[in-house]
């Protein structure tokens, strides 16, 4: 008799355990979804779980007080983002009325009477000036790039996009005398894309290309939209290869850019469902882009 009642008790402590594993695992499972939901979202709603277990409410308590944490920290971070992006703007437009009035100023220069050490000196004004004014339309160009306008995908051939962003480049690439390497689809890639988006991908990226190449190039594209752009560049490293993509980072050797280029064309290409990576091996950089199908 005493083996029966003893079998007994067991399988009610055995029915109670996986009971109390079930409630437990919904709970854990109800956390697991919340969370996911809060951190893609942006509300105040926090986490609620069914579950009346203190161990499993005390736990619910904790993730929420780093939901607000975390809250907070995204508004503030945000409020700055935004407050930096309209800096900008105004510092750009800010500038381009006194440079427009310099410009002015030395084109009227240049019709007069000079020696040859003025017009030395009034070269290398306008040199530093045409330097500061690219700035300054570079930075204008992120401003409405980060301004969250609305892309406007349409159906689009990527390799005539991309042959055309080379043919830009073509009289820089001479004066540079580099020969690029380029290896295209024979057959369109078509894509539902952004084509102003797309153009200022190219033009970044080959841009930057020419700025670091030690004087090759090479531009490879596979039917499935993969980009490689590659080159040697003996004066980069792991470390500024890992941040070309930060806004405002610019590599010692290069001082007439803000390090918005790549920073933009990261940006867009996220933007509309693509990535964008940095790879440095045997002094060769190599930046490749996908876009999405």
């Amino acid at each position: 008799m005493f083996p029966w009642i003893l079998c007994c008790i067991l399988l009610i402590v055995l029915f109670f355990l996986i009971t109390k594993i079930i409630f437990i695992e919904k709970s854990i499972d109800e956390i697991h979804t919340e969370f996911q939901e809060r951190l893609s979202s942006d509300t105040n709603t926090l986490i609620d779980i069914s579950s009346s277990d203190p161990h499993l409410r005390k736990l619910a308590s904790e993730i929420n007080i780093q939901l607000r944490l975390l809250r907070k920290e995204r508004h503030r971070y945000q409020q700055g983002d935004l407050e930096l992006k309209e800096a900008i703007t105004n510092i750009s437009h800010d500038l381009r009325t006194p440079l427009t009035a310099i410009n002015g100023y030395l084109d009227l220069l240049e019709r007069e009477e000079k020696s040859e050490t003025v017009h030395c000196y009034l070269s290398q004004i306008q040199n530093r000036t045409d330097v500061l004014k690219n700035l300054t339309e570079e930075l204008f160009r992120y401003s409405v790039v980060t301004s969250f306008q609305e892309l406007k995908p349409e159906r689009m051939d990527v390799v005539r996009a991309l042959e055309e962003s080379l043919l830009s480049f073509y009289a820089v690439m001479q004066e540079k005398g580099i020969q690029p390497e380029i290896e295209l689809p024979e057959e369109p890639v078509f894509r539902e894309l952004d084509a102003g988006a797309v153009n200022r991908i190219f033009s970044n990226i080959i841009s930057n290309a020419l700025k670091y190449s030690d004087g090759d190039l090479s531009v490879v594209m596979d039917k499935n939209g993969c980009v490689t752009f590659s080159n040697t560049a003996h004066n980069l490293n792991y470390v500024t290869v890992g941040r070309l993509f930060d806004r405002f980072y610019t590599v010692e050797a290069s001082r007439n850019s803000t390090g918005l280029g790549l920073s933009i064309a990261k940006l867009l290409i996220e933007r509309m469902g693509g990535s964008i990576g940095a790879i440095y091996n045997n002094d060769k950089l190599q930046i490749k882009i996908i876009f999405a199908k």
